[in-house]
Order: C-alpha cells, then structure tokens, then sequence
C-alpha cells in the first residue's frame, strides 16, 4: 500500500510490532530514536516462546494470531521484529494481510550483511527455526550470488538474554561454544562479517564481538529496520509529522517480568503500568 496521501487519521495510528518475547524491543529502540513522533503498539507473545524452537506451522499460525490482534486494535503499519516469524510467515502474512504494509527484520539483516561484508563470507547466528529454514542465506545469496554464508544456530542465547544474563564467565564460555565452528571458518575462509540473527542477541553483542575477535563486523539488523520503516512512512505520506511519539505494550503472560527485563532490551524503563495482558 502506498498511497499519493496518507488518509486523514490513518497517520496518527500506532505502528504495529510483535515479537516471540521481549527481544524486538532491540527494533523498537532503533525505531523511536529514528521517528521519535510515532506511536507504537507492541506485542510479546511471551507466553508462548521461544518461536525459534518450533516448526514454521506452529509459528506462521502464532504470527498470524499475534499480527491479527495489532490489526484489530487499529495499526498503519507491521513490523515483524522476530527473526523466526519474519523468517518463516512472511508469505503467510503478506497474503492475510494484502492492505497492511508489513517489514521484516531478515530481509534488513540481509542487505546489511552484503553491505558489511567485503569477502561475501558470512556467519549468520540464529535461532533453530531461522536456520532450519534458511531464509537468511536465501535473501543473502539472492543480492550477492557469490556470498557464502555459514549458518549456526544457538538457542541458549535466547534464555541467556530472557533472564538478564549477558555478561560473565558463563555468558562468555555459551558464546564461544556456539562460535567455534564459525572462528575455524573465520580461519579457512576469511570470514569478516556476523550477522545477529535474533533481535535477542544484541543484548550479547559486547561478548559476542570478544569471543569472534578483530576483522569481524556484527551486523545487527534492528537499524537497518528503522531506515527501513522511515523510508517507507515518507514515501507513502504515513508519518506522524506533529505531537511526541508513545508506546504501549501487550504482553500474553507475565506482565512483571515483561517490565523488567524489556528494560533491559529497550534501554530505558518499561512501566508496569504501560504493559497490558492480552489472550491470543
């Protein structure tokens, strides 16, 4: 959908963004320090996650519930700030949602990573689901017919990152686990560029970028997004030029604990009282 003019009031509805959890609110973050005059409604799906652990039925059907209920509370645009669900429903919900233009964060990561990149050789570490199913490679090797991208999947991030911990001997000895076979591919093939292909991995970014060593650009696809989305909302006369942005946030279970540890992904404090529970 890009209209000559954005439809009076459509402009002033929330920009829709889900997530399995409280990762993509590394993608809202980006998302208000580059359009700080929009309002977001994001949703969690934090009682049913991780999505990277489930087959792409189990999640092309959350991701379809979870976008239904955004659209059904009154959005302009979605988000899919979650690698799994951007990875493996995309088609299902560019077809469910025909009128709703709708982002996805691997897409994003892709174009960054062949930008970032001068050997076209690639790490992408991902979730079960993302790797499984290798959109990343796919929407890589679609740009650059050359890159050879070398796929690892570590679910553990996930948990490390849900429960705070991202710093410190454990943190550290997981990540270098997870990174051996990509450092001996560092090595062979002169690999120099690592795409975070989970929006909960930045929170791991500073340990992440110690284990993999110099030479090596993390690609982190939450800005990329943000062009993405400014880009498009100016295109298509969608953005809020007047008044200060706002979020709200749906949470399916927890809202305490949503509170607290999404501060940690946002950067900034998440009030309970802004987190609203929701049945999907």
């Amino acid at each position: 959908m890009t209209p000559e003019h954005g439809p009076v009031g459509l402009t002033e509805l929330p920009i829709g963004i889900f997530d399995s959890g409280m990762g993509g609110l590394t993608v809202l973050r980006a998302l208000r320090e580059r359009l700080p005059q929009e309002r977001w409604l994001y949703l969690g799906d934090t009682a049913r996650l991780p999505y990277g652990t489930k087959g792409p039925e189990t999640v092309a059907r959350y991701a379809v519930q979870a976008a239904s209920h955004l659209v059904a509370r009154g959005i302009k645009m979605l988000v899919i700030a979650c690698n799994t669900a951007s990875a493996v429903a995309m088609p299902r919900l560019s077809k469910e949602f025909t009128s709703l233009p709708v982002i996805g964060v691997v897409e994003a990561g892709a174009m960054a990573a062949i930008n970032a990149s001068k050997s076209g050789h690639i790490a992408v570490l991902a979730t079960e689901s993302t790797v499984r199913g290798g959109t990343y490679k796919r929407a890589i090797q679609s740009q650059r017919g050359d890159a050879q991208v070398f796929s690892q999947a570590c679910s553990l991030f996930v948990a490390l990152a849900e429960e705070g911990w991202i710093k410190g001997p454990l943190v550290e000895a997981v990540v270098r686990e997870y990174l051996q076979p990509m450092l001996e591919e560092k090595k062979r093939q002169g690999l120099d560029c690592l795409v975070l292909g989970c929006t909960h991995f930045p929170l791991l970014k500073d340990t992440i970028a110690h284990v993999a060593g110099p030479g090596v650009v993390l690609v982190d696809s939450s800005e990329t997004v943000a062009r993405a989305v400014e880009k498009f909302l100016h295109q298509s006369n969608l953005a809020r030029t007047s008044g200060s942005g706002d979020a709200h946030f749906l949470a399916t279970d927890s809202a305490e604990r949503f509170a607290r540890i999404g501060s940690l992904f946002l950067g900034e404090p998440v009030n309970l009282q802004d987190v609203e529970l929701v049945n999907l």
